[in-house]
């Protein structure tokens, strides 16, 4: 399955909750689940702690759910906590060792999603890398193969060139200037484009008077009318709230109808995506 135009819970810094939390995301209506295997800012295997949870007591099987997890290059890894793969041997091989670290933690034999969490050092190295993820794509061992953290669109045209992009997942938000130039390309391109600091990272946004109309005349919150106009502009938004009132908040998104007597969506959209774009 796949999570286009829904919400995906992000699992990042939820340590010791973040099973608990998984738990019951899921059971409020998340059926997308992102992580990584990165023990210095995710908890994958407590992710899959989780999934046997609502196996065996709520009766959620594993295909009702998208699962995404990343191989995190050894610059956003910390010696502090023991690594996924021995950092001596190729990227490949490095790539191989972390995705079976990833199954098991996981408790799978397939992903929905696999991405490089980010580009790593050199071009070459990220395209030894984006070579190894394509052939556990051609064994049938993930549905989907990506990128996170990816800014420049060059990077993205040099992935292409080798074999199609199906995910890239970046912050999104107002200082970048909502990171159009990789939006507009992943639109162009059928790219799946995934948020994060959706709500976080956009505070002015959030209080503007026109997102504030949208929400009142929708029935909704100012959070649930921005989730639903990043949806609205081929924007997969990730929501890791702890709140549990918040999942439900999160969950409805979906199914939101943004209502707008006044016209004020295209003044959202000249401010987001710039009058170039709409």
């Amino acid at each position: 399955m796949a999570p286009v135009s829904k919400i995906i819970y992000g699992t990042a810094w939820k340590e010791q909750r973040t099973a608990s939390l998984v738990v019951a995301a899921v059971l409020k209506g998340f059926r997308a689940i992102d992580t990584a295997c990165q023990p210095k800012h995710y908890r994958e295997d407590l992710v899959g702690e989780a999934l046997l949870t609502l196996q065996r007591q709520h009766g959620i099987k594993r295909e009702e759910l998208f699962l995404q997890t990343k191989y995190t290059p050894i610059g956003g890894q910390t010696t502090s906590k023991p690594l996924p793969y021995d950092p001596t041997t190729s990227i490949t091989i490095q790539i191989n060792a972390s995705f079976a670290v990833s199954l098991s933690h996981l408790h799978t034999t397939y992903l929905d999603s696999y991405i490089l969490h980010s580009p790593l050092p050199t071009l070459e190295e990220t395209l030894e890398a984006w070579a190894a993820l394509g052939a556990l794509q051609d064994a049938g061992h993930v549905r989907a193969i990506g990128v996170s953290n990816t800014y420049d669109v060059r990077v993205l045209q040099a992935l292409v060139a080798v074999r199609p992009v199906q995910v890239v997942q970046n912050r999104w938000h107002e200082k970048n200037r909502w990171d159009r130039e990789v939006c507009r390309y992943c639109k162009d391109k059928g790219i799946e484009y995934q948020s994060f600091w959706t709500l976080s990272g956009s505070p002015s946004l959030l209080v503007t008077s026109e997102l504030g109309a949208l929400a009142k005349a929708s029935g909704c919150t100012p959070a649930q009318a921005l989730f639903k106009f990043a949806m609205l502009g081929s924007v997969t938004p990730l929501c890791g709230t702890t709140n549990e009132a918040h999942m439900d908040e999160g969950v409805a998104v979906s199914a939101l109808e943004l209502k707008d007597p006044a016209g004020l969506l295209k003044t959202l959209e000249n401010v987001v995506w710039g009058a170039e774009r709409v």
